[in-house]
């Protein structure tokens, strides 16, 4: 099964393929783009790949308008997290999805298992998101805020590890990190708590 992370942005404009190039260059090197589909002044989908020819993803530009597949995309997070918790965090990300412009969404191919191949998406992703008015989704995981703290649960039950989360009280965005894998961080967080063994960080 395909698996993806997005940028999902506020913003109508996207960068030009000759602003993505360049930043590769300066950060990572050994790594390209390549236009799939579309033309190089309005790319629709790119491919990052590295020496080889490892391909590592692609990346779907979807705008999102009237009967766009974009448009799709929005409806189907919002459906698939109408259950979800912490219900603050639904709360927020629902409005947030009912102003996004641009989903960036990038397929992870073979090349992505490799650390360098990793560091590259996650590198390009990071610039997309940095561009601001944006926040990040994982297959998998969730949906983050704009600061890049995980906000919805939709991680598997047998998840551990530490993950920077967030919880919304009163309009305001407390950051934290909790160990998934703990049931009592766990509970708080779904309950729109921070786990009261934690320090949290409140967010300007």
């Amino acid at each position: 099964m395909p698996y993806y992370t997005r940028v999902l942005s506020n913003d109508p404009e996207f960068p030009t393929l000759d602003e993505l190039v360049d930043f590769l260059r300066g950060t990572h090197p050994d790594f390209k783009l390549s236009v799939e589909d579309g033309s190089e002044e309005e790319w629709e989908t790119l491919l990052l790949s590295g020496s080889g020819e490892l391909e590592v993803a692609t990346l779907e530009r979807n705008p999102v308008s009237e009967g766009s597949i974009g448009e799709d995309e929005i409806a189907d997070f919002i459906e698939d997290t109408h259950d979800s918790k912490p219900e603050t965090g639904v709360a927020w990300l629902h409005e947030f999805l009912a102003e996004v412009k641009t989903i960036y969404a990038f397929q992870h191919l073979q090349g992505s298992h490799t650390v360098e191949g990793g560091n590259a998406l996650h590198a390009l992703r990071n610039h997309l998101w940095e561009r601001g008015d944006a926040i990040l989704q994982a297959d998998l995981e969730g949906f983050t805020n704009e600061e890049g703290h995980h906000i919805v649960w939709q991680f598997s039950d047998t998840v551990t590890g530490p993950w920077n989360m967030a919880v919304l009280q009163d309009a305001t965005w407390y950051h934290f990190t909790m160990d998934l894998g703990d049931p009592d961080h766990r509970e708080a967080f779904l309950n729109g708590e921070v786990p009261p063994d934690l320090s949290a960080h409140r967010a300007g």
